[in-house]
């Protein structure tokens, strides 16, 4: 980590990256994703907020994407501003932004400008489209990076256009997660190099990649038909969902031979001569309508009850709002409530240095003044910087959590 830093009061966290200082320049969704991952790990999270983006009138943060660090907030527009960040690289282990290409050079905070006080810094960029590229300098969202991606495509009926996965894939797995993955493994490689390097994360690049097994099953001819027609796309009769008598859904995927058979045993149609073959492509269709017959019979808690002591591999499909409420996320604490906001609690677990939520989600500009004293800023620097609008602090918020 960086040696050369005071320490803050909420310096050491608690997780396997206690210690960890991370600079976080304000973006949207993946880029505060990643950030949230590190702080539930333990890091010590400051984001530099828009100065412009300080409103009297908010008082409190419902952002689960903001939770467990602070909120400094800086006019990047000035020349100070940007002084002020390089200054915080100096100090810091990690910086994440998730400008376009080109724009934090153009601030004077990019990754030469960082790296020139801070040869250690692992300096953690998130695009959709990549640092370069003909697209590159493009706007997009989720859904344009999965349709490049190839993602996209394999999502949806057959008979039906692709369907967004919200945004899940793209900003949060191919984007957030593999960015924190990466800022991860160039920390444990400057173990050896003593030096920092630019990672380049890009949702377009990681949405690829968690299509790596399907690229492998196409190869081996399996993996041949249109969207929705293959095993794991919803083709296949026994890996998709059904409507039960409440108007609910129940998830069914008993790929296995020795599973499949107890689904059929819960649905009571073990044994039934006219039922066709698991395996049987040519009869899916026929296979569906049966199975989603059977489901009709019942309610979807009904099934729940039939099937949870067994292998069937069925599960309910559950709203975002009601998974907390299902015994076994009950029993792991899969959620938790932080600042008035039940929220996922953080993943993955650690038997030693357990992560945990770190704090609420500040406002922007909560913590700006307690914040450059904990960064290296002496009283009257601070002042003056305050009074020449280069920070902001938030008039009606403590800055201490």
């Amino acid at each position: 980590m960086n040696q050369d830093r005071t320490t803050a009061p909420n310096a050491t966290g608690h997780g396997p990256l206690s210690g960890l200082r991370v600079l976080e320049i304000a973006s949207m969704a993946p880029g505060p994703f990643a950030c949230t991952v590190l702080a539930d790990l333990g890091a010590e999270v400051l984001r530099v907020d828009r100065a412009s983006d300080v409103d009297p009138d908010t008082l409190a943060s419902v952002d689960p994407l903001a939770r467990g660090r602070r909120s400094l907030a800086v006019d990047l527009k000035q020349p100070e501003g940007a002084a002020l960040v390089r200054r915080l690289a100096a100090r810091a282990d990690v910086l994440v932004e998730g400008f376009r290409p080109g724009v934090a050079e153009r601030l004077g905070i990019g990754p030469e400008d960082c790296r020139a006080v801070n040869p250690r810094l692992v300096y953690g960029r998130m695009t959709g489209w990549g640092q370069s590229g003909p697209l590159a300098p493009r706007a997009g969202h989720d859904i344009t990076y999965l349709a490049v991606s190839g993602a996209l495509g394999l999502i949806g009926p057959p008979d039906r256009p692709p369907v967004p996965p919200v945004n899940l894939v793209g900003d949060f797995g191919g984007g957030g997660l593999l960015l924190a993955f990466g800022i991860l493994a160039a920390l444990y490689e400057r173990e050896r190099s003593g030096l920092g390097q630019v990672v380049d994360a890009a949702m377009v690049d990681g949405a690829a990649l968690l299509t790596t097994a399907l690229h492998g099953l196409r190869t081996a001819g399996q993996w041949e038909g249109e969207r929705g027609e293959n095993l794991l796309d919803g083709g296949a009769p026994f890996y998709t969902t059904y409507e039960t008598a409440d108007g609910r859904y129940v998830a069914v995927g008993p790929l296995e031979e020795r599973f499949y058979a107890q689904l059929l045993a819960g649905l009571g149609l073990a044994g039934d001569p006219e039922l066709p073959g698991q395996y049987d492509r040519e009869r899916w269709p026929e296979l569906r309508q049966r199975l989603a017959a059977a489901f009709k019979e019942r309610t979807r808690d009904e099934w729940t009850a039939i099937f949870e002591p067994t292998d069937a591999c069925v599960a309910p499909v559950l709203s975002p709002w009601e998974a907390h409420l299902h015994p076994h996320n009950a029993a792991r604490t899969v959620f938790a409530e932080t600042g008035g906001t039940r929220q996922p609690a953080p993943a993955p677990r650690f038997d030693r240095t357990p992560g945990r939520i770190q704090g609420p989600s500040p406002v922007v500009g909560q913590d700006s003044r307690g914040a450059l004293a904990d960064w290296g800023f002496d009283a009257s620097e601070a002042a003056r910087l305050l009074g020449a609008a280069v920070v902001v602090q938030h008039p009606h918020t403590g800055e201490n959590r």
